[in-house]
């Protein structure tokens, strides 16, 4: 079905990624990974801000302590409220980057990575805890994407998007996953799972690159919703807005010949569901 999407910033990104409602300030956070930059959005007036970031940068989450987490091209940095800028966890690996990242329910940050030229087995998937100590938790992924938590925080979602699925895997109150094994899994043509979020239904909502579209998928892995868009290179999906039933998703120009006019940009479908209330990062 086509969904009545909005273009609530037109930004012309090469690589829009990771949206993320930040409930203290009222706005949108979202990258551009190419772009090294930093978005934000306020829907409430139209007021928007772009950050230059010092490199690559894949995902930005607010803090519980105010400020906000960044996972970027050589490890996890801290941006403090007043614009001060220092590692939390900085690890460079030559042909590897930063991609999307989320806030596990008891505030940890779950960084993906992957190389520039996607080699399989390249990239991981790691837990930092707030004091800045890690665990990889996967360590032969290809391109590291979308992560979310069912309503229970019992379940945890996974992509790795070569793989053409979303996985899931049990999650314990202690921030430990285990029990891989595939959700659902993406058809050949229409695209591949990137980012995810996870809705108060329990229901996961998936973005498809090269498939124009976002789906929604039943706790049982039922696909009962598709969001046609028009642009075929759709990152990532988040619920915002103060009652969070607004679906913000990114969009990418990168590798498009003719990219149609929205592609880069951030999109909005008004009134798509009800998401839940996203943790902060506990650095």
């Amino acid at each position: 079905m086509t969904g009545r999407y909005e273009v609530a910033v037109p930004a012309g990104a090469a690589l829009g990624e990771g949206p993320t409602w930040d409930p203290a300030a009222g706005r949108l956070l979202w990258t551009d990974i190419l772009g090294s930059r930093l978005h934000t959005y306020d829907p409430a007036s139209g007021r928007r801000t772009v950050r230059t970031t010092h490199q690559h940068v894949g995902a930005v989450k607010p803090r519980a302590g105010g400020g906000l987490v960044l996972n970027l091209r050589d490890g996890v940095g801290l941006l403090d409220a007043d614009g001060g800028f220092r590692w939390l966890r900085h690890e460079p690996v030559p042909g590897r980057r930063a991609n999307d990242a989320a806030v596990a329910p008891d505030g940890s940050l779950w960084a993906g990575t992957m190389r520039y030229d996607e080699a399989p087995g390249g990239g991981t998937l790691s837990r930092l805890a707030g004091d800045g100590s890690a665990e990889v938790i996967l360590d032969d992924v290809a391109v590291s994407n979308g992560t979310g938590w069912s309503p229970d925080g019992t379940l945890m979602y996974y992509v790795d998007s070569p793989t053409r699925r979303v996985d899931v895997f049990d999650f314990s109150a202690d921030g430990r996953a285990s029990g891989r094994r595939p959700f659902v899994g993406i058809e050949d043509g229409a695209g591949f799972p990137d980012g995810l979020t996870v809705d108060a239904d329990g229901c996961v909502w998936v973005a498809l690159w090269d498939g124009a579209a976002v789906r929604r998928y039943t706790p049982a892995g039922v696909l009962d919703r598709q969001i046609d868009l028009p642009c075929p290179r759709v990152t990532a999906c988040a619920f915002g807005g103060p009652d969070l039933t607004d679906l913000y998703v990114t969009t990418a120009r990168v590798g498009l010949d003719a990219p149609h006019p929205t592609a880069g940009s951030l999109l909005v479908i008004p009134n798509a569901g009800q998401g839940l209330p996203q943790p902060a990062f506990a650095g």
